[in-house]
């Protein structure tokens, strides 16, 4: 094989004669280097790969620990604070079941003063629960065990109020009735003159049946009403001179007569023990007193069944 080599600058050219062997050497130098080059740069490839892989990884695992750590510490501060907030829950439970036991204190007071003793007054005898005794009491309360607890505490408190609502009726209902319920003494001071029914009459001297009772003094003592009501009448009436009549409800009407001077008038609210005249002489009478009657249901009855005399 010739190689012709051509030179510009001098312009002349060279021949070079290769021989088959010299030409094979050449050959297997170049596909040699080839291979040196291609095995250079394949090596070179896998090592710069498994640097990338490993910087890949190591920056992958701190990135994972790091949030791995963020999310324990944020567990941690979830726990911290639902504990708290448990605590804070139990102290609370703990106070509302003082409030309760307060509440029962109470209400057995006023059912003893209210003389209850039926089971549906009774807050001694609390609404029906129970269950096992636990094999463990030691456990931290749990949020299902307080919202159980709280559950449980809500109708407690609905019973207890319940209760003494209906305490608090009976002892409103029985005070008005106390109230408006004639009984105590007509007059401030004075003492029993005359008694209900037959008797001789100090006018006529004849016998004759008295209507009431009469409660002599001096003049201007103060006669008050035996219970609370509404004035129905102040003012003159034959035979009674100044009267004052109290309607107490319930059927019951209560009559002041033979005052010096009445001091409420027709509407006006009396209440019991209030001073409402002076004692005087006025009327159909011999000497000053009060004329006291109790009328029920438009009948006149015995005031000593209602009053006490003391």
């Amino acid at each position: 094989m010739n190689v012709i080599l051509i030179s510009d600058a001098k312009k002349r050219s060279f021949k070079v004669e290769l021989r088959p062997f010299t030409l094979c050497l050449l050959s297997c130098l170049f596909i040699l280097a080839g291979m040196v080059v291609y095995y250079s740069g394949y090596q070179r490839a896998r090592i710069d790969s498994v640097n990338i892989v490993e910087v890949a990884r190591e920056q992958s695992g701190s990135v994972w620990q790091a949030d791995i750590h963020n999310q324990r510490e944020s567990l941690q501060i979830l726990k911290s604070n639902t504990e708290k907030s448990v605590d804070a829950m139990a102290v609370r439970l703990s106070m509302l079941q003082g409030y309760v036991m307060r509440l029962d204190a109470l209400g057995s007071r006023l059912a003893t003063m209210a003389k209850l003793d039926d089971l549906e007054f009774g807050v001694d005898n609390p609404p029906g629960m129970g269950g096992p005794l636990p094999e463990s009491s030691e456990a931290p309360l749990s949020i299902s065990d307080l919202a159980k607890t709280f559950t449980e505490m809500e109708y407690i408190l609905q019973d207890r109020s319940e209760k003494l609502s209906a305490m608090e009726s009976i002892l409103i209902n029985r005070t008005l009735q106390e109230e408006t319920s004639p009984g105590g003494k007509p007059s401030m001071g004075g003492y029993l003159s005359s008694l209900f029914g037959f008797r001789t009459d100090p006018m006529s001297g004849k016998r004759e049946f008295h209507e009431g009772l009469d409660f002599s003094g001096k003049k201007g003592t103060p006669v008050v009403a035996v219970a609370a009501g509404i004035v129905t009448w102040s003012g003159v009436h034959v035979g009674y001179g100044n009267l004052i009549e109290v309607s107490h409800g319930n059927g019951y009407v209560t009559r002041y007569a033979h005052n010096t001077k009445n001091l409420v008038n027709v509407g006006d609210k009396v209440e019991k023990g209030e001073v409402i005249a002076t004692m005087g002489n006025t009327g159909r009478t011999t000497g000053t007193h009060v004329h006291f009657e109790v009328i029920q249901n438009g009948k006149h009855v015995d005031p000593k069944k209602y009053l006490s005399l003391k």
